[in-house]
């Protein structure tokens, strides 16, 4: 992971994480919250309908002249008290505030109501309860341990996704790096060819034949490189298709060649017939440029190359290294290369099954290693 990628990793993993940990934390907020009105709303009841019983029992004890003896709750003190808040019967452990009738003190509530009137010399009956605390912070850890593992799940699921996010940024990058070492090092040989030419020339001090056209394939070579740079990166669908001789097309690029295919020791074979199609120049010359350079650049010494031209067809036929059948499916992928024989971008066939597809025209490949590639486009 390089400094770019890496960046973005770690930018898209905070923003993430930041957004989701805030939605996480702001939800646990609410549902403790939520939680612990709760809470407090059954205790209040509870310790309500505690007060109530007691307060039932005194009335009746009161109008049946019967004894009286307080009961006894789960987690909850009662105490009955006079008119002059003196203990009548339990007892609570907290002292009590006569000024509140609910309040909440050290962890424990306490209720205070006045419902047996006076009847069997109560006038209170006072109740207190821990347990709402306790509850709450039951609540609380459960909530705080849900909240923790949710958390470390959602690092898991971000660290994962950025990967999965940037997978298609870091493959990018790659192929950036790699396109910049192959342009890097397909510009090196003509121009060390050039440069070397060119003293050449100089130091004899007057014409060579061979090394000025060392000087032209070299100088050809950086025309094709910047031909096809200039067509991945400018927008050429404003250039309108017009009907043009094809066959002409073909010929001129043999022509542009010939001097790289008499440098390996090429045979041409021709079969070109009058061709009429509808395109745009610079994209019929980028076609078959770059399908006729590819059968010259993989082809060995001494080999031939067949040239067929009809008006349904163009066939370029090499008896080159030929690709390997795993290979096939991805020569018209951008920035892959079949073999590292000769070189290149991986941005020839790319280029040229863009323009098939634009013109609605099949482009068919067989090809057998050691034997030869044949290169079959069908017009529409």
């Amino acid at each position: 992971m390089n400094k770019i990628t890496r960046k973005s990793f770690y930018s898209f993993l905070a923003l993430y994480l930041i957004s989701t940990f805030s939605f996480l934390f702001l939800s646990a907020y609410w549902f403790f919250n939520s939680q612990v009105s709760m809470e407090k709303n059954r205790n209040y009841y509870k310790m309500n309908h505690i007060a109530d019983i007691e307060s039932t029992k005194v009335i009746r004890a009161q109008m049946e002249g019967t004894g009286f003896k307080i009961g006894s709750y789960n987690k909850a003190d009662v105490a009955l008290l006079d008119k002059d808040k003196h203990l009548l019967y339990g007892g609570v452990y907290q002292k009590i505030d006569f000024s509140k009738d609910f309040y909440l003190n050290n962890g424990a509530f306490t209720l205070i109501t006045k419902k047996p009137a006076g009847e069997f010399g109560v006038e209170y009956v006072v109740v207190q309860s821990s347990e709402c605390t306790s509850n709450i912070q039951v609540i609380k850890n459960k909530l705080l341990y849900t909240v923790t593992i949710t958390a470390f799940l959602i690092l898991i699921i971000a660290v994962g996704l950025s990967y999965i996010f940037l997978k298609p940024i870091r493959d990018k990058m790659h192929e950036i790096e790699e396109f910049v070492k192959d342009t890097t090092h397909e510009l090196n040989t003509p121009i060390t060819a050039l440069m070397m030419s060119s003293t050449r020339i100089k130091s004899k001090q007057m014409y060579d034949e061979k090394i000025v056209k060392n000087i032209s394939i070299s100088a050809k070579q950086l025309h094709e490189i910047y031909a096809s740079l200039s067509f991945l990166s400018f927008d050429n669908s404003k250039e309108k298709a017009i009907t043009l001789a094809f066959d002409k097309v073909v010929e001129e690029s043999v022509s542009y060649f010939k001097e790289l295919i008499e440098k390996k020791r090429i045979a041409l074979d021709l079969h070109i017939e009058p061709c009429t199609l509808t395109i745009a120049p610079t994209k019929a010359k980028m076609l078959v440029n770059n399908i006729l350079s590819n059968a010259i650049k993989y082809s060995k010494p001494k080999t031939s190359i067949r040239i067929t031209l009809n008006t349904k067809q163009l066939i370029i036929e090499d008896e080159g290294i030929g690709i390997a059948k795993e290979k096939l499916q991805l020569i018209f992928k951008r920035f892959e290369r079949a073999s590292a024989y000769a070189g290149g971008f991986g941005v020839g066939l790319s280029i040229v099954e863009n323009i098939v597809k634009e013109y609605d025209y099949k482009i068919n490949i067989t090809s057998q290693e050691g034997k030869g590639t044949q290169v079959t486009l069908l017009f529409s």
